[in-house]
């Protein structure tokens, strides 16, 4: 069964971890998906930290609310996190907005919907509704993926600068199934593709039996907020008619976010500059015409 990526670029033992914030954070950076509750020795092994260091950042962590201690002894990240999650200009704000849009597409398409942004070279869900009825997906809220291997990932990476594309081409792209597109000169193609057309098409590059479409989804500004999609079985699939429903969702979206109070589209703007700055370009006009719906 494939697996999301832990941390975005290595593991907190492999990391230098030279001052006290760097040491919290190694704590911090100790969890992950697959590793929601762990011990203290667990904790100190993959944070690299000896165990006394460990014992003090935990209770230091544990008194703010960063950490949560349950009755087996064992830590989980606290509600103090969540709260300052919600800050962020491209976390809860915007699965706010984009939740009754992804609900509507879930139920008109019967497939796994997700929400993702970019973080580096890799795509974050964060938001996932999955067919658990018909045909789960292995994706949750929080997991990280290799770009090259996710619907949102292409699209991400389509809109962003020639110098971010390099970069995350020259780096070892995973091979999840024999379908999974890892050759540089096929993937530079792909991603043309992606800007011309206004979405990406993948088929197998996670699991075999699954096919997903993607799309952008701009902010207020004219700047790529996140990017959609939809997985399907690959034998009910069909890409255009995906593309359209995507397309009118993402457009639902970016009004919705325009509708925020005046002090989330201070932040989003702030995020839509230094999104840009980082590689991220408009892709206005670059969307396929309307066609029909799914049955």
């Amino acid at each position: 069964m494939p697996e999301p990526l832990h941390a975005p670029e290595q593991s907190s033992a492999q990391a230098p971890r030279p001052n006290a914030a760097g040491r919290l954070l190694a704590v911090l950076d100790a969890f992950g998906p697959r590793s929601r509750a762990l011990s203290l020795s667990e904790i100190s092994r993959r944070s690299g930290l000896s165990l006394s260091t460990t014992h003090r950042l935990v209770h230091e962590l544990l008194s703010w609310g960063a950490l949560e201690r349950d009755q087996n002894g064992c830590y989980s990240i606290g509600l103090r996190l969540l709260e300052l999650a919600a800050l962020a200009p491209r976390g809860l704000d915007l699965r706010e907005a984009a939740f009754p849009v992804l609900d509507e597409l879930h139920h008109r398409t019967r497939g796994n919907v997700h929400l993702a942004v970019r973080d580096g070279l890799e795509v974050v869900y964060v938001e996932v509704i999955r067919a658990c009825a018909t045909h789960p997906t292995v994706g949750k809220t929080g997991d990280r993926w290799p770009w090259h291997a996710t619907g949102t990932g292409l699209v991400l990476l389509a809109f962003a600068d020639r110098e971010v594309q390099e970069q995350a081409l020259r780096r070892p792209l995973q091979r999840f199934t024999p379908l999974t597109t890892t050759d540089p000169a096929e993937l530079r193609r792909k991603l043309a593709q992606v800007r011309q057309s206004g979405f990406a098409v993948a088929e197998g590059s996670i699991t075999l039996q699954d096919l997903v479409v993607g799309v952008p989804v701009h902010d207020p500004f004219g700047g790529l907020a996140a990017a959609i999609s939809v997985v399907v079985e690959a034998d009910r699939a069909r890409p255009q008619a995906l593309a359209s429903l995507l397309t009118d969702a993402a457009g639902e979206i970016t009004r919705r976010l325009a509708a925020q109070p005046e002090q989330w589209l201070a932040r989003q703007r702030l995020a839509s500059t230094t999104q840009r700055q980082g590689g991220f370009a408009p892709a206005a006009g670059a969307l396929p015409s309307r066609v029909g719906a799914p049955a």
